[in-house]
């Protein structure tokens, strides 16, 4: 009765804080679902919008600068227009808020990854296409004399 009782048993998320390369906070949740099936979860911070009104005042404020050097109108559309397209460029192939790697021993491994625009990238590798797993992380050393 009692490996039954361990069977049903409800595993909890394991969670772990990081920090990245330019000092951003990052969470690794890990959830093991069962022996075989277990899911990695990485999340970084969310976009903020004092970041991004930082960054679109100074580009509208040169553009304005311009602007009253030139007389041209044209300056401040395509500041306006520019911010606009790098934004949603930004936000739909580069901001990743989060990673997933699903690994089920009997099937393969699944890596999702989920950008800050709602778009997800899914691939899944098969068991008989891995042959060794190899986590490949970049470390950044700070020297202070």
């Amino acid at each position: 009765m009692k490996t039954y009782i361990q069977f049903w048993k409800v595993k909890t998320m394991e969670t772990k804080e990081y920090l990245e390369v330019c000092g951003e906070k990052i969470m690794l949740y890990q959830q093991p679902y069962s022996a075989s099936c277990r899911e990695f979860q990485i999340t970084c911070t969310k976009l903020s919008v004092r970041t991004l009104a930082l960054y679109t005042s100074i580009i509208w404020l040169a553009a304005y600068s311009v602007f009253i050097y030139t007389q041209n109108s044209m300056v401040l559309s395509a500041s306006i227009i520019g911010t606009i397209f790098g934004l949603l460029f930004y936000l739909h192939f580069m901001k990743i808020d989060q990673e997933t790697l699903l690994v089920i021993d009997s099937l393969g491994i699944q890596l999702t990854t989920s950008f800050a625009s709602g778009k997800e990238n899914t691939m899944f590798i098969e068991k008989c296409r891995v042959k060794d797993v190899i986590i490949n992380e970049t470390f950044y050393m700070i020297f202070q004399y």
